[in-house]
């Protein structure tokens, strides 16, 4: 996962990669995905960002942003405040690969969701599930 990398630029411009237009009979999340790829990492909102992620688009990049999201909000949640169980969602059902190669990530979004208390029994069992593959340092 890159280091540090300017938020104003788009993935596009981070991956050095344009995708071409989507085909024309493509379905509207499909569509969504493409569009979103253009736009500044910076403007993406939370629910966009867990599209993308759900997708596995920009993942060096995105998850980055994601995680930062979700440790800020986190405790918050239990005082009320708001969370987005899609982001989070997004996140923490990345194969285990994906984190094996963002360990630092992967500990400080570890971190996160151990405060969180009151998501569904679905979600919890994603953030168990999270949990248990995450690989342990042998002491």
């Amino acid at each position: 996962m890159p280091e540090d990398f300017d938020l104003s630029g788009s993935l596009e411009e981070l991956e050095g990669l344009r995708w071409p237009a989507p085909p024309a009979d493509t379905t509207p999340m499909v569509r969504n995905v493409y569009a979103l790829r253009r736009r500044p990492v910076a403007t993406l909102e939370p629910h966009e960002l867990a599209r993308l992620i759900g997708q596995d688009v920009g993942l060096p990049w995105l998850l980055p942003v994601a995680v930062d999201i979700l440790r800020d909000t986190a405790p918050k949640q239990t005082e009320g405040g708001w969370f987005d169980d899609d982001l989070l969602y997004a996140v923490i059902t990345r194969k285990p690969e994906v984190w094996a190669t963002a360990p630092e990530l992967a500990h400080e979004l570890e971190e996160a969701v151990t405060v969180l208390t009151d998501v569904s029994r679905h979600v919890r069992q994603d953030i168990d599930a999270f949990l248990s593959a995450l690989p342990r340092d042998e002491a």
